[in-house]
């Protein structure tokens, strides 16, 4: 039950600018002004692991996906009776791994976790768990939530911390500076149970690691 993170990255944006999106400068620009915050941190986060990640599988894992979409598709639906084919493609839930396979040219494929009643560790496991059968031996790990829109501020259920995502290599081998995860160790079990918390718990154990 023990797995290694050999690599992370991670991008939140700041008090003052919640809505801050990363640049994205390498990726085509026809193809990027479309996407949004989420999707842009994920592509972002997947690209500074680094050049050979492109063979890697994708796990990718949010509490609430496209949620600006969504809500705009909702309107359209209410005001309009009617959504545009362009505008629902990019509201599903496999939007950001599915943008970020297409704008790294990963070829591996990608699988969208969703962690039923914002279980997090629930996402990590169900990722690591390629990696604890044998049937790879390295995969990478994505998770991102963007800023929540202002007509659900007020709403139970919805986190007001500020949007983040990271991603991390995921691996069956250690290597030098890596960070040893064991699913049986209560410690982590108990300091993980959130997505703020568990990169926290990565850059204690590794702080020179990006």
């Amino acid at each position: 039950m023990k797995i290694y993170i050999t690599k992370f990255a991670s991008f939140q944006p700041s008090h003052e600018n919640p809505a801050e999106q990363p640049k994205l400068e390498y990726v085509d620009a026809l193809f990027r002004r479309r996407l949004s915050q989420i999707t842009r941190m994920t592509i972002e986060c997947v690209h500074n692991l680094g050049d050979d990640i492109a063979g890697l599988k994708l796990g990718f894992a949010s509490f609430r996906g496209e949620i600006a979409r969504q809500l705009k598709i909702n309107k359209g639906l209410v005001e309009d009776a009617d959504v545009m084919p362009a505008q629902f493609s990019l509201s599903v839930f496999n939007t950001p791994p599915a943008a970020t396979t297409i704008a790294l040219g990963m070829k591996a494929g990608y699988t969208a976790i969703y962690p039923s009643e914002d279980n997090f560790l629930s996402a990590l496991i169900a990722c690591a768990s390629t990696i604890l059968s044998g049937s790879e031996k390295s995969v990478i790990f994505a998770y991102a939530d963007e800023k929540i829109p202002e007509e659900y501020a007020n709403c139970a259920g919805f986190s007001k911390d500020l949007p983040l995502a990271f991603a991390c290599v995921l691996s069956n081998e250690k290597s030098s500076g890596a960070v040893e995860i064991d699913f049986e160790d209560e410690n982590f079990l108990e300091n993980t149970r959130t997505p703020k918390h568990f990169l926290e718990y990565l850059e204690n154990f590794a702080p020179g690691m990006e």
